[in-house]
């Protein structure tokens, strides 16, 4: 595990991350963990290789969420427990806030991040990342019988995430002629779509299905748009621990292990 650092060089790595992050991450002190979310727990494995810490957001169902009994469960967080024992590492899984997810990796706060987090130019400046581990898509979600109607999106008001690729996709291609709206975390958006708030959260696929089992007057509105969304973890600049990563990674493809956790957490 990485030693603590002294309180003035953290802070000076953080000044230095606020100073060159670029878009999709907030710079503000990042949160020891996200609020009621989970301690910090191994993961299931017999290693014997060196300890390393991995965060998560603990939020983000079904990629990451946080169990009842305060412990974190996810697609995200059983890649990373085989990837360690794959790889014969230590592994402590952290929750912690998505706003504070890259600044707290740089000011190393924990060493890997696993949070369905998607590959941008923006975040490859600050990071580096492994080779992807899920692809993903994104739709619309709204309520049924609704107004609203993907080909024709203009005066709403529309919800997403920020800093993710969907609160970009907002920002690009739909703010000139819609109100956009975006929130810490997803549950935030959609308590405020089944308010009436907004009229349709843009998505991923698998989050917005997870959602809609427990809102059926809801729905996805149109066709999943692929927009070339590639799931990976990101580790520091330069660090060693991304050949350990990719190596792992590429033996799960192989052997069908990140098969079967796709499926089990995501369906068919």
């Amino acid at each position: 595990m990485q030693s603590t650092l002294n309180s003035t060089y953290s802070k000076l790595a953080l000044a230095t991350v606020c100073a060159v992050s670029m878009g999709l991450t907030a710079c503000q002190k990042p949160a020891e963990k996200t609020e009621g979310a989970a301690a910090s727990q191994p993961a299931a494995s017999a290693s014997t290789g060196k300890k390393i810490r991995i965060a998560t957001e603990g939020a983000y169902k079904p990629f990451n969420y946080t169990n009842a009994d305060g412990t974190l469960g996810g697609y995200d967080v059983d890649v990373a427990k085989a990837l360690c024992a794959q790889a014969k590492l230590d592994c402590e899984i952290v929750a912690q806030d998505w706003d504070g997810i890259l600044p707290g990796l740089m000011a190393r706060k924990y060493d890997a991040v696993a949070a369905g987090m998607s590959i941008t130019p923006e975040r490859s400046a600050q990071v580096d990342f492994t080779t992807p581990y899920f692809k993903n898509t994104m739709v619309w979600v709204a309520a049924k019988g609704g107004k609203f109607n993907p080909q024709a999106i203009s005066g709403l008001k529309i919800g997403g995430q920020r800093s993710t690729t969907m609160a970009q996709y907002l920002q690009d291609k739909l703010s000139k002629t819609n109100e956009i709206k975006l929130y810490d975390n997803y549950d935030n958006a959609y308590i405020d779509l089944k308010s009436g708030r907004i009229d349709s959260v843009l998505s991923e696929k698998v989050t917005a299905s997870e959602w809609l089992k427990q809102n059926p007057n809801y729905q996805i509105v149109g066709s999943e748009m692929d927009n070339g969304d590639n799931i990976a973890m990101a580790i520091r600049k330069g660090d060693p621990l991304k050949a350990e990563f990719d190596k792992a990674l590429g033996a799960l493809q192989s052997n069908g292990e990140l098969a079967k956790l796709q499926k089990q957490h995501f369906g068919n």
